[in-house]
């Protein structure tokens, strides 16, 4: 089962951290779980984002869809990154979750990655490109 670990920070948490952690040690800290992960055979993928007043924002609620930019006045939490893990169970996912060093104003929201065979459609053309598309990516 592959699991995402989406990484929110509150805006808050975010201007207390550039002005109060050491990036160094900060990048330190996320190589060392990074290199845990991998050593353990889960590590997937990891990426980092940039600012969110890089992003833009697409809403569907409308035809034509509205593009704002960011950052997100309503956003609670900024998406920040993300890892991708492939573990045994959900359990597993999150004994790596609760290793993750993150601090206060920071949370990790856990949610399992949908595989094809979740779609109960073997005759689906779309399925089958995917499983295609997949099978010449990998």
């Amino acid at each position: 089962m592959r699991y995402m670990l989406i990484m929110q920070v509150e805006p808050e948490a975010a201007a207390r951290a550039a002005e109060e952690l050491d990036m160094v040690e900060v990048i330190a800290a996320m190589g060392a779980y990074n290199d845990e992960l991998q050593k353990a055979g889960v590590f997937l993928s990891a990426e980092g984002l940039s600012d969110a007043s890089e992003g833009f924002r697409v809403d569907f609620s409308s035809a034509p869809p509205v593009v704002s930019d960011g950052p997100y006045a309503e956003a609670r939490e900024v998406f920040t990154g993300y890892w991708i893990l492939e573990v045994a169970s959900r359990e597993e996912a999150e004994h790596w979750a609760r290793k993750c060093p993150l601090g206060p104003g920071t949370a990790l929201e856990v949610r399992r990655v949908n595989e094809l065979s979740d779609f109960e459609m073997p005759d689906n053309e779309w399925i089958a490109k995917e499983q295609e598309w997949r099978a010449a990516n990998s």
